[in-house]
């Protein structure tokens, strides 16, 4: 499932807590794919606490906590990790991580925990909503096979990674646009694991952040930058993405583009990704200026020029996923739209005929 679809599961499911309709979430997937950060994602959004609780580096009493003599019997103090309502707040996430990388004895210390939000006398408070992650057992993480009693508890789903919810997400973050313009035009790479050959560094969602570090770090060093661009998504991928940097300074004038003073498209597909890329980048800065307007015209009036319609549909959708609805309130968006009518009946009615 795509990374936006189930971020809104989770945000249902951390409301939820509210009315006690609430199900602990499994969240499986490779490494890399941004398990992790889809949770995190909705603590902030929330502006919630998020326990973070690393399972495979825990032993049991972590979770269960230490017996102690209170007179005649013996109890078990309760952990500090654990969410409590006066400490950490009534409504939290508590992200139970790398639970298939857990030993046995500690997942089977989560069962109660999981199901019924209890360890002993200690209790998850109401509002709090628990979620899980782990890689798969053919990812060759260390893992465990979870233990059918614990899955139960547990409803799953299966994190895939996705370009338009990565780029989406690149835009929000300020990711170097000339990563997004290279996965635009290598989206296989987006993602390419395979655990057969057990490689170092491979590109994922997350290494292709780390390779638009390495661009902010080392630009004006060319003679390490592949070396660390390799560092982070591999050895292939690493000359790919060079190579089409060093390709991007014959981008035509951006400032010029917006202005609407320039109207050259660059020939080349992987340059014509580099300037679609380039104007979301800053159509995002400018959306909160005074010239939004003006810059949205014109981006809109230049995707009316790509000799493939397909890239100025691209450029257009990367957009409005970046800026929302006031690109629909320019002018230019109809002109633009209407364009492309004949392009877009053409593709529902191929669809309606392989339905059919």
């Amino acid at each position: 499932m795509r990374p936006s679809h189930i971020q809104t599961i989770l945000d249902r499911e951390f409301c939820s807590t509210l009315n006690k309709q609430h199900t602990p979430v499994m969240l499986w997937g490779p490494p890399g794919v941004g398990k992790s950060q889809i949770i995190a994602s909705i603590a902030a959004k929330h502006n919630v606490p998020l326990i973070d609780i690393r399972l495979s580096q825990m032993e049991p009493t972590d979770l269960r906590g230490i017996p102690f003599r209170h007179e005649s019997l013996v109890e078990w103090s309760v952990p500090a990790i654990l969410p409590d309502a006066k400490r950490h707040g009534k409504h939290g996430i508590l992200f139970l991580d790398e639970i298939t990388s857990a030993p046995p004895t500690v997942s089977a210390a989560a069962y109660q925990l999981i199901l019924d939000r209890r360890l002993g006398e200690y209790v998850v408070p109401e509002g709090w909503a628990i979620f899980a992650a782990g890689n798969r057992q053919g990812d060759r993480g260390v893992t465990y096979t979870m233990p059918a009693p614990l899955a139960n508890r547990f409803t799953h789903y299966e994190v895939e990674a996705n370009l338009d919810d990565w780029v989406s997400w690149a835009h929000e973050n300020d990711v170097d646009e000339r990563v997004i313009a290279f996965l635009r035009f290598r989206p296989d790479l987006l993602f390419d694991f395979d655990p057969a050959h057990n490689p170092v560094a491979f590109p994922s969602p997350r290494s292709w952040e780390f390779a638009h570090r390495a661009l902010q770090k080392f630009s004006e060093m060319p003679t390490l930058l592949l070396d660390t661009l390799q560092a982070c998504i591999g050895p292939a991928a690493g000359v790919e993405l060079k190579a089409f940097v060093d390709n991007m300074d014959q981008l035509p004038d951006l400032d010029g583009i917006l202005n609407g003073d320039v109207s050259d498209v660059p020939r080349s597909i992987d340059l014509q990704y580099g300037v679609a890329a380039a104007l979301v980048r800053r159509a995002v800065k400018a959306k909160s200026t005074a010239d939004a307007a003006k810059v949205l015209g014109n981006i809109l009036r230049y995707a009316k020029l790509f000799p493939q319609r397909e890239m100025g549909v691209m450029l257009v959708t990367d957009l409005h996923r970046s800026i929302g609805k006031p690109l629909f309130s320019v002018p230019e968006f109809a002109e633009w739209a209407n364009t492309i009518t004949d392009l877009l009946l053409y593709d529902m009615k191929w669809s309606n005929t392989a339905e059919a």
